[in-house]
């Protein structure tokens, strides 16, 4: 799994994309594991939720292409460079929709897992969460429903900024890359 030699700024390249591509399943592990125990309780879920998830999929889709097109040495730097800078964008607004409602929650305040963790209770504080508009559950409640859905929700923000820090550097890269990589000379067809 050498790739090609692009030096530290290659190596750099391939690190970033293993990190974003971990970071991306985690978030798609815990936001699926949420839309999943709130469908099964007959809800909508939140389109926060719904959102994250469409992002980190399709980003995590791009970065095991971009990363085995890097490895046959034919990953065109410059889209990826715009690629990334607008998979950027889409996880800032991600970083901020999730992480709106938890930036003055206390997890630790909501009670611990033995009181409050159980199925039951989940599915209880569910109901209560409900919006009388058209029965969609409110995000900024369901957040603060339980400690571990605190836990894990406040866990898919910081990833989510971390992401964000990912594909900004991973951006940078791209684009020395892309000025570093020689371009071929045009062939004389006269002489």
């Amino acid at each position: 799994m050498a790739g090609p030699d692009y030096g530290a700024l290659g190596a750099t390249l391939k690190c970033v994309r293993i990190l974003q591509s971990l970071s991306l399943i985690a978030i798609i592990g815990m936001t699926a594991n949420f839309i999943s125990m709130i469908v099964s309780d007959s809800q909508t879920p939140p389109s926060v939720l719904v959102g994250t998830l469409s992002v980190t999929c399709i980003a995590v889709i791009y970065c095991i292409i971009t990363f085995i097109l890097f490895l046959d040495n034919i990953l065109p730097f410059l889209i990826t460079t715009i690629i990334d800078s607008l998979l950027l964008v889409a996880l800032i607004v991600v970083a901020v929709t999730v992480g709106e409602p938890l930036s003055y929650l206390n997890c630790q305040a909501i009670g611990s897992a033995d009181d409050m963790g159980s199925a039951y209770d989940f599915t209880m504080s569910l109901g209560d969460s409900i919006d009388q508009n058209g029965g969609q559950i409110d995000y900024s409640t369901w957040v603060g429903m339980t400690k571990p859905t605190c836990l894990e929700t406040k866990s898919v923000w910081g990833l989510s900024i971390a992401l964000c820090v990912l594909f900004a550097f991973s951006s940078i890269c791209s684009v020395v890359l892309w000025r570093r990589k020689p371009v071929a000379a045009p062939k004389d067809v006269e002489g």
